[in-house]
């Protein structure tokens, strides 16, 4: 016991003051960026119970009288939950359609060599270099000959086609890393290649398709540019485009936009609480392999 008791008092005693001193700027710079990302949302909550008025005069301060009817008078609206409906059904379809068709493409690119795969591969590559709004006067036109404006579709599919390559690079990389001993014994157990894709593959890439649901359950929830470029129809609102209805002619109800964000932002947080442990444990198994 006094021999541990030395050993701990030593190494606390080996502590050098720079490195305390790098802790504290360290945490120091970690909470000025903190607060710098939670001042956007917190105007946002508190604005949501304050009136136009004194939003222009005390926009960062407390309400002096908070106004409940600004959340229900956005939740009494139909608007509102149809937007809510929509970017569930966008989302959902999203992710899931991004998965079914990224998961097999990067493990055929990973695990079964072929002829042209490198050059395939660098060829999906290229769309990580390709800007959206450099490629939204094509898309629309490519939509357009294909009756798909104005509707949901026109949203999921050029989502999905956006985050293929980012996607497939995460789950490529992670699929290259698995060792080949797993991949013998299950041919040796009498497996196939999609045996060893559903019962070893995906299993273990839980932590990266973890983080690439993450990712893109946020880019869909939060997307306005494209929606408002192919929907026309107030009824196919997503979340995002639902704020113009509080926008008139000559003014805007900035109050119930307020109010309307924050309602918009609670189901991505509460998403977020629940994958938060899921996404450090992707990123560190990302890390690790890397």
């Amino acid at each position: 016991m006094d021999v541990s008791l030395q050993r701990n008092t030593g190494m606390r005693r080996r502590v050098k003051p720079q490195h305390i001193a790098g802790l504290s700027i360290r945490y120091l710079i970690c909470v000025v960026v903190a607060i710098f990302m939670l001042i956007p949302i917190l105007t946002a909550f508190l604005g949501a119970f304050k009136t136009t008025a004194e939003l222009s005069t005390t926009p960062f301060s407390l309400p002096a009288v908070w106004h409940w009817e600004n959340l229900t008078s956005v939740l009494s609206q139909g608007v509102f939950w149809q937007s809510l409906a929509n970017s569930l059904i966008v989302t959902i379809s999203t992710v899931v359609l991004l998965l079914v068709v990224a998961c097999p493409a990067a493990f055929v690119f990973s695990r079964m060599p072929f002829r042209g795969r490198e050059i395939i591969f660098n060829i999906l590559l290229i769309g990580l270099l390709l800007p959206f709004a450099m490629a939204i006067l094509p898309l629309y036109v490519t939509l357009r000959n294909l009756q798909l404006l104005n509707t949901l579709w026109a949203v999921i599919l050029p989502q999905v086609a956006f985050a293929l390559p980012t996607t497939i690079l995460i789950l490529r990389n992670f699929f290259q890393a698995i060792p080949g001993e797993l991949e013998d014994a299950t041919y040796i157990d009498g497996g196939t290649h999609i045996d060893f894709f559903w019962r070893i593959l995906l299993p273990l890439a839980r932590p990266s398709l973890a983080v690439i649901v993450m990712l893109n359950v946020v880019a869909s929830w939060n997307n306005f540019f494209l929606p408002l470029i192919v929907l026309n129809d107030s009824k196919l609102w997503t979340v995002p485009l639902g704020v113009m209805q509080f926008q008139g002619e000559h003014s805007t109800d900035w109050a119930a936009v307020m109010a309307y964000i924050s309602l918009m932002m609670i189901p991505a947080l509460i998403f977020y609480l629940f994958a938060e442990r899921h996404l450090i444990a992707g990123l560190t198994a990302g890390a690790v392999k890397g």
